[in-house]
């Protein structure tokens, strides 16, 4: 435990238990800090110095390390420059989108009549994943979080490889390696094809048996990406995704070393993605209590400072949240702002204190003239609001 004055205290942060107060309010159960406004509350009510849990916190500063004897510095792209406003970039990603359900939906038939599926296409809309990614990866990311309660076998895919795409370029990571990533995730679970409908679609737990034959889908995802003439990173995320650090995954339990980077990445971003999902059976987990998930699951089964450049990456409030603000107007996050991840954009379309639509309204949080903040992320449910319908109204071009 650390204890840090109140000044001091970050959204993502655990506390433990307050220290010094000038009051005597009582903070009711421990918990992680999700905003700049809760912080603030806890000011406002006399709150000095605070215990965390430094190995809870969710979003921390990663120190680069610094490369031996470079004769001269390396300089990096920026990973957040935008060449496209999220606006003309939305027409074009929603066509890759639509293109990704297409070429699923296709590769599926392919197997199950026993062809063999062409890989070409494939790589084809991951450039163009990488390209929309570059040019302003808040459109992609935006269409992620459209989900469709009885499509998550073809959505998970492609959700997968946007953000295994946006992952990469904030690493970094060459474009020709975020190629073969992007294509990977895009057929990484194509093995699901081959599982048993009543295993596939059971809405509550397997037994040992269904699970047994559930773990198989990886084995066969590899397979059948050698079959068609795929190799390297691509057939190492389809086939290893579901392997973990201590060597419990599967379906070849590998561990440590064993398990590259590039796999590494893919199992966070997979197990990320399906937490969030919306099911027909399961409401879809806010990011912030998927990240608690995964951050549960370091170092044993997933890597610690990989998990932390990933939350870095996207946010506590990704683009495609819905969030409700101090004025009690709730809306989309629709732009990030990674000089200050509390302010994004968010466009705003509903009142929670009248319990009525509004006029839509883009709300830039760190524009110097907003009186307004990022209060919390909230549900559909939680206001009976038709998200569809106001992706499609209001997002799509």
């Amino acid at each position: 435990m650390k204890v840090i004055p109140i000044s001091q205290l970050l959204p993502g942060m655990f506390v433990q238990s307050v220290t010094k107060q000038t009051g005597r309010i009582k903070i009711k159960s421990q918990g992680w800090v999700k905003t700049q406004a809760g912080i603030d509350k806890l000011k406002n009510v006399g709150i000095l110095e605070i215990e965390i849990d430094p190995d809870k916190t969710l979003i921390e500063s990663v120190p680069e390390k610094e490369p031996a004897n470079t004769p001269s510095p390396v300089t990096k792209r920026d990973p957040w420059q935008k060449t496209h406003s999220a606006e003309q970039e939305m027409g074009k990603a929603k066509k890759l989108y639509d293109e990704a359900k297409s070429l699923q939906i296709k590769a599926f038939k392919d197997i199950k009549a026993g062809r063999d599926i062409d890989i070409a296409p494939f790589r084809d809309l991951a450039s163009g994943f990488m390209d929309s990614v570059f040019r302003n990866q808040d459109a992609l990311a935006c269409l992620t979080q459209m989900r469709q309660k009885d499509a998550y076998l073809l959505e998970h895919s492609i959700n997968v490889s946007i953000l295994i795409s946006i992952f990469a370029k904030h690493l970094n990571i060459d474009k020709d390696i975020i190629e073969q990533l992007t294509t990977g995730a895009l057929l990484h679970d194509i093995g699901k094809i081959k599982i048993p409908d009543a295993v596939l679609n059971k809405p509550g737990r397997f037994t040992d048996e269904e699970f047994t034959i559930m773990k198989n889908h990886a084995r066969f995802s590899k397979e059948i990406l050698q079959a068609a003439g795929l190799k390297g990173i691509a057939v190492d995320i389809a086939g290893m995704h579901h392997e973990r650090l201590d060597g419990k995954g599967y379906p070849f339990g590998k561990k440590g070393d064993d398990i590259s980077q590039y796999v590494r990445m893919a199992s966070i971003v997979d197990v990320y993605d399906a937490l969030t999902a919306e099911r027909v059976y399961k409401a879809g987990m806010e990011p912030i209590k998927a990240f608690k998930i995964l951050k549960e699951g370091c170092p044993d089964s997933f890597d610690s400072e990989l998990l932390t450049k990933f939350i870095q990456c996207i946010g506590i409030h990704p683009v495609g949240t819905l969030v409700k603000l101090s004025s009690q107007k709730v809306g989309l996050v629709t732009q990030s702002n990674p000089a200050s991840p509390l302010k994004p954009v968010v466009k705003t379309f509903y009142s929670a204190k009248h319990g009525r639509y509004t006029q839509v309204q883009d709300i830039d949080l760190a524009h110097k003239k907003s009186q307004d903040t990022l209060e919390s992320a909230v549900k559909t449910n939680e206001y009976n609001i038709d998200l569809q319908r106001f992706y499609k109204n209001s997002i799509l071009p």
